[in-house]
């Protein structure tokens, strides 16, 4: 079966639908407290039209540490935080997205796979519904695994201000 997703920015919200437009699944999500943009070196969640290119980590153990999209073999808690304080936890699962418009999210300093942006996995202790990600899309780890074995590769995202 075929899905799209739609990512309200200012919902902080997730919602995956058939192709027949019916709301299959709603998530709370947290993206970027820079808010949206799509420059590189921003730090913004970016706006329009993306696929998900690329599904990473299937079968990793929940709260799997990926550093450059490989799991680096640490399973996150909190005595790694505190090891680790100023790292970017991407944890369980990892949806990388690729824009689709030529000069607002792809090629160029727009670029949002070359901004390595994703939807992925976060600690549990991290607060849905807040921006507080680095650009990406941050889920709670039982529901990115949950959308990651529902959407296959190619899936529409959709990244809406309002």
């Amino acid at each position: 079966m075929s899905y799209s997703i739609v990512v309200n920015i200012a919902e902080q919200s997730l919602s995956v639908f058939s192709l027949q437009n019916h709301l299959i699944k709603h998530y709370r999500i947290a993206t970027a407290k820079n808010g949206a943009g799509e420059k590189f070196g921003s730090e913004c969640t970016p706006r329009g039209k993306h696929i998900i290119r690329a599904k990473i980590g299937d079968k990793q153990p929940v709260n799997s540490v990926f550093i450059g999209r490989r799991p680096t073999g640490e399973i996150y808690e909190p005595a790694l935080k505190k090891q680790h304080p100023n790292r970017d936890w991407i944890l369980t699962r990892i949806l990388w997205l690729s824009g689709l418009e030529k000069g607002t999210n792809r090629l160029s300093d727009v670029d949002t796979m070359r901004r390595y942006v994703y939807i992925h996995g976060c600690p549990d202790g991290d607060q849905m519904g807040i921006p507080s990600s680095h650009g990406c899309i941050k889920m709670r780890n039982s529901e990115m695994i949950e959308l990651f074995n529902l959407v296959p590769v190619f899936t529409t995202v959709e990244i809406i201000e309002k």
